[in-house]
């Protein structure tokens, strides 16, 4: 990473040594001999570094540096002079001043200062960076045209200023519950550090506790040599996500309530006991008091987790948002697929509105971007929607109960069929199979053992 940097300082030799010197390390360098000049270069170029000569003609380093404190706060500033006092230093310190040097110095350890401070400039510009990657990610991201999800909103930010503050986030597969955790994450204080996401529902029961904690080296048969990290400690400080907790085993729901209520941990196989300093937010398309009441949800567990609980409310119970979040994915894939669709016609409006979306948000960008990438021209007419009146049909079809044979039938053996034939359909591909049969993947590992399916 280049940097530039800004030298004011009024000894031409000493001035020409240090750019020479700076130019060789990879920086880009302007220079200025007088206060006047340092304001003018700093306030037209913003310089990542300044090093700012204290004793200079016309106005001196502390009126320059209090010009500069005026206009921005973080640019370091390294004060030099050869008139060295504790005083002085302790002075420029506390105007703002980076660190301070005594001339002469050799220039060693003005690298190793420079290199010191532009460290601090460089994991800036990546926090601004990520920053502004978040900031464009939600900027139409989260769609809130109607009441129902702006209260969402405003709550999801009022959650977010506790650093330690658990949140349950509930709604239809599809909704945004990830991308609402991630917002959530964004506002908070923990913004600059990790947001781990780990899908519950997604991991083996006998791998989850090396997953969420890691393991040492030599722990079990198989494992990496090295050990492995965690979820928890990847997400030090920051936001661990646990998507679909309610697919959590109870042995697993332990683990989970022992990290949010003694927040501290073992690796597997590790004798050392671990801190835990992260904020849990959890989701599930599930209604969790109700799998409490069932018993297949420890209650401790579940209140723990529910110190604010967000809903997302399907597609179909906002309408208001279906056309801009259409809009948003349209121009989206405008720009990925080099498409110019402008326009919206009646008919394509009145289909996107009556359709009921039961894939919510995930179906609207998986229709945008078909149609985005296979029809032409500039305006997305009714035509384009034809597969929307397919479904409907799916729908009507599945509506009328299938006919049972007076002899009966083996359950078992439908559901074997099922799961077979979705095993097939997508060959083989176990996560997309158990969507496909509308169950998680670790429901339909289980009914796969169960039955004696091997997926070919």
């Amino acid at each position: 990473m280049r940097f530039k940097i800004l030298i004011i300082d009024d000894e031409p030799i000493l001035r020409n040594s240090l750019e020479v010197a700076l130019k060789v390390s990879g920086h880009d360098i302007i220079a200025a001999q007088s206060g006047e000049e340092g304001i003018e270069l700093f306030r037209k170029e913003s310089p990542d570094l300044i090093l700012l000569d204290h004793w200079l003609p016309g106005i001196n380093g502390d009126e320059v540096l209090r010009l500069i404190r005026e206009n921005e706060t973080e640019t370091p500033v390294i004060i030099m002079t050869a008139q060295g006092s504790i005083e002085l230093a302790v002075n420029s310190m506390k105007m703002g001043a980076f660190d301070f040097l005594v001339k002469p110095f050799d220039l060693e350890q003005l690298e190793i200062l420079v290199q010191k401070a532009l460290e601090r400039v460089r994991l800036k510009k990546e926090v601004e960076w990520l920053r502004a990657q978040y900031r464009e990610k939600f900027r139409i991201g989260i769609i809130a045209v109607s009441r129902e999800m702006k209260g969402v909103l405003e709550l999801a930010e009022k959650a977010a200023k506790g650093t330690d503050t658990t949140v349950l986030i509930e709604g239809e597969t599809g909704t945004g519950k990830e991308l609402l955790a991630e917002y959530i994450h964004f506002l908070s204080p923990r913004s600059t550090f990790p947001f781990i996401p780990l899908n519950c529902g997604a991991i083996p029961k006998d791998l989850f506790e090396s997953e969420l904690f890691g393991y040492e080296k030599g722990a079990f048969t198989g494992a990496l040599e090295k050990g492995k990290m965690g979820k928890v400690e990847a997400a030090e400080k920051g936001t661990l996500f646990l998507d679909e907790v309610a697919d959590l085993t109870p042995a697993a729901q332990v683990k989970v309530l022992r990290v949010l209520e003694e927040k501290e941990y073992f690796k597997v196989g590790g004798v050392e006991k671990k801190m835990a300093d992260v904020r849990m937010v959890a989701a599930t398309n599930r209604d969790l008091e109700k799998e409490v009441e069932k018993g297949n949800f420890r209650s401790d567990l579940y209140f723990r987790l529910n110190v604010v609980k967000l809903f997302v409310p399907p597609l179909r119970s906002r309408k208001e948002d279906i056309l801009p979040l259409f809009c948003f994915f349209v121009e989206r894939f405008n720009e990925q697929f080099n498409k110019r669709f402008l326009r919206i016609d009646a008919d394509a409006e009145e289909q996107l509105l009556a359709y009921p979306w039961p894939g919510n948000i995930r179906e609207v960008r998986n229709t945008a971007e078909r149609i985005i990438l296979l029809e032409k021209g500039d305006t997305i007419h009714g035509s384009h929607l034809s597969s929307f009146s397919q479904k409907a049909g799916d729908r009507e079809a599945m509506a009328h109960p299938p006919a049972l044979s007076p002899h009966g039938i083996i359950l078992d053996e439908v559901e074997k069929n099922y799961i077979r034939e979705a095993l097939r359909m997508k060959k083989g591909n176990k996560v997309q199979a158990a969507k496909l049969l509308g169950i998680t993947r670790s429901a339909l590992l289980y009914r796969m053992e169960k039955h004696g399916i091997v997926a070919r």
